[in-house]
């Protein structure tokens, strides 16, 4: 697979795995089908491989700890701290407190069964806490060893380049897809400053891979029927007639609309590395395929015209979790 950049000195392969969905909010989970899916992303050149103490409470950290074991060099783990969860699975809101940054790291290195985090997010900007102090502290767990290198999840301008000031970012991570296009208007900072974009939710939260005919084609217990407007039975068929003219624009190019939503992302820029999500080794492989999909000009162009931006209807996230989104 070839390699993307984030930042001056971090390299990983184009397409990266976001763990999220093995461990909670996207319907049944299998533990033993997620670490092999793991390992087999790693067999096929995968090496960015993205959790959060969050997810599961912690449980996603401590299943991709175990996937990599003995394979530890082969990857670049991301995690994430900032969302507070009681053990029961409670939100308790977000903290950027330096005390809490550096207790967080320490649990996460415990579940994870490693020595150092190879990029440490913070999972949101709090807004009562000075990112300066914040950052001040995710600094000195790079000086202890701990972490290697930094980033921030949903933050806007302002808050970024405060926050490099104290301490180089490698690393934005932020929703992106050919849904959502809302980085685009900080990526003239970004590559000011060296900064890479990890893309979360590349494929618009499974809805660009074609998969889904109505909201009903989600387990109940899947998050995004429930909480994600733009799977709303209000929005969905408008989205839906989105996703058509990527599957004719696929079909013409020999791929899936899932791959061609990802070489789009890849096209964007060789500082952008999505990470799309999967528990299954098929959906996994036909992602990673997608690295080889090359987009001439008028390809790019057709695409821009199917989706151009803000033709998505709905937000991204519910009222609640908007504001959280500093971007």
């Amino acid at each position: 697979m070839k390699t993307q950049s984030l930042g001056n000195n971090l390299r990983v392969g184009a397409i990266g795995l976001g763990c999220m969905g093995m461990s909670e909010f996207y319907g049944a989970t299998d533990d033993a089908q997620s670490e092999a899916t793991i390992r087999r992303a790693i067999d096929l050149g995968v090496t960015l491989f993205d959790t959060a103490d969050m997810y599961g409470v912690g449980r996603n950290e401590e299943l991709l700890g175990r996937a990599i074991k003995g394979r530890r060099d082969a990857v670049v783990i991301a995690t994430k701290f900032g969302f507070v969860r009681a053990s029961d699975g409670g939100f308790g809101g977000i903290s950027g407190r330096p005390e809490y940054v550096k207790a967080a790291c320490d649990a996460s290195l415990k579940r994870l069964a490693v020595e150092t985090i190879d990029l440490y997010f913070q999972h949101r900007v709090d807004p009562s806490v000075p990112i300066e102090d914040t950052v001040g502290a995710m600094a000195d767990l790079v000086r202890a060893g701990k972490v290697r290198h930094l980033g921030l999840s949903e933050a806007g301008v302002q808050t970024i380049r405060r926050a490099h000031a104290v301490h180089p970012i490698t690393a934005l991570q932020s929703e992106y897809s050919l849904y959502t296009r809302d980085p685009e208007k900080v990526f003239p900072m970004l590559r000011e400053l060296g900064i890479g974009l990890v893309a979360y939710s590349p494929l618009g939260r499974g809805f660009l891979t074609g998969r889904f005919a109505s909201p009903d084609s989600l387990e109940e217990g899947d998050s995004r029927r429930h909480f994600l407007p733009r799977f709303d039975a209000a929005n969905f068929e408008r989205n839906l007639i989105l996703v058509r003219k990527v599957e004719a624009i696929a079909a013409r190019k020999g791929c899936t609309s899932a791959q061609l939503s990802l070489a789009w992302v890849l096209a964007q820029g060789d500082d952008i590395v999505p990470i799309p999500g999967t528990k299954r080794a098929t959906y996994l492989e036909q992602n990673v395929a997608a690295s080889n999909v090359i987009l001439t000009h008028e390809d790019l162009a057709e695409i821009e015209k199917a989706v151009p931006p803000g033709a998505v209807a709905g937000d991204r996230y519910d009222a609640g979790s908007m504001a959280g989104v500093d971007l």
